[in-house]
């Protein structure tokens, strides 16, 4: 049943990326708001498949490879949603529907049998930990893609070409305000996700911080982020610096999340984990 559901979720997610895309091409908004219904319906489908594979295997779904993109891209359709309802910018959607395509995509691709989970990861400090955690790289996604929107209507606006991508994105205050917005919560939240994880790994091996890579990297991660974001509050950067500097952090994200995890051993590796 997981299978079913997830593959139409995967179908459902990819008819939706292109309802957006070819919204911000013609600017009908009726493209936009089925785009929005069909990727809402996704959403409520891939809830119910994450539910699914949660109860059949036991336990949360974020400890191998395939539920953890599952799962990150259920958070980064579920975030984009949300900030949709509020904010309403149009053309983002063509912007974050095709990184969660992807993350999703990707996730098809690995094993999905569902395994024994390994005793260091039987706390109740799991769920609420990984689900944090994704949820600020779904936010931070978000960043990212004001980041680049930014870059794109700043050329334009450089170039004096007001017309084609010019209309299809917001001002650059708008753009430069929303990636604020995203970078101080998904700060917040990935903050949260550390200090939990440094709880738990008390709990299991008797230390906060064993320097294991993920962690290493993940801080290095929150010194980025904590950088960009002192610099935007103290000292007022704003524009072209924040968009170039959410995109290296952003690149030093994935590499946190998935090049750590499959490159490097150590307690958070999948590879590690299942043998």
């Amino acid at each position: 049943m997981h299978k079913f559901l997830f593959q139409l979720t995967v179908l459902i997610y990819f008819v939706s990326t292109a309802g957006f895309l070819v919204h911000v091409v013609t600017l009908r908004k009726d493209v936009e708001r089925v785009a929005t219904s069909v990727l809402t319906g996704g959403f409520v489908l891939h809830t119910v498949a994450v539910l699914w594979r949660w109860w059949a295997a036991g336990h949360p779904p974020f400890v191998n490879l395939h539920d953890a993109l599952s799962s990150l891209a259920w958070a980064i359709v579920g975030v984009f949603l949300l900030f949709q309802m509020r904010y309403r910018i149009k053309s983002l959607g063509a912007f974050v529907t095709p990184v969660a395509l992807c993350t999703i995509a990707a996730s098809s691709l690995q094993p999905k049998e569902i395994l024994p989970l390994p005793p260091v990861l039987k706390s109740a400090w799991l769920p609420f930990h990984a689900a944090i955690c994704l949820l600020s790289y779904a936010v931070f996604v978000l960043a990212f893609c004001a980041a680049v929107m930014y870059l794109m209507q700043e050329r334009e606006i450089k170039m004096k070409r007001l017309g084609g991508i010019f209309k299809r994105l917001p001002s650059l205050q708008s753009i430069d305000a929303m990636n604020k917005r995203c970078l101080t919560v998904g700060f917040t939240l990935l903050t949260i996700g550390i200090v939990t994880g440094s709880i738990w790994a008390e709990q299991a091996w008797g230390e906060y911080w064993s320097w294991d890579p993920k962690e290493t990297w993940s801080l290095i991660t929150w010194f980025l982020y904590a950088a960009l974001l002192h610099q935007r509050i103290t000292i007022g950067w704003r524009g072209r610096k924040v968009a170039i500097m959410t995109i290296v952090a952003f690149a030093t994200l994935v590499f946190t999340f998935l090049g750590v995890s499959l490159i490097l051993p150590g307690a958070h590796s999948y590879a590690s984990w299942f043998k």
